[in-house]
């Protein structure tokens, strides 16, 4: 479960992985993003990656953990969090 009082982000930021994590120019980048639409609508917590063959967590599954686990996800809802927190004034 998510922490208490973190609002999961926007829906766009939740489902568009961070550029570090996946770029716009990789090969299967539409591909990668249909089947996590796909588990994510679905209920499901992973997609197997076509090229791998590996299960990839959604960012629905990866929110729900509570915190970055430190692996570098390819959806992981708290890369862009980070990012923001970074760039507000201290």
């Amino acid at each position: 479960m998510a922490p208490s009082g973190l609002v999961p982000p926007a829906d766009s930021t939740f489902r568009t992985p961070d550029r570090s994590r996946l770029h716009p120019d990789h090969p299967r980048y539409r591909e990668l993003l249909r089947l996590h639409e796909e588990a994510i609508a679905t209920g499901v917590d992973t997609y197997r990656d076509p090229d791998t063959g590996l299960e990839v967590l959604t960012a629905a599954a990866l929110w729900a953990r509570g915190s970055c686990c430190g692996c570098g996800c390819r959806h992981c809802p708290y890369v862009f969090r980070r990012a923001r927190l970074r760039e507000l004034p201290r």
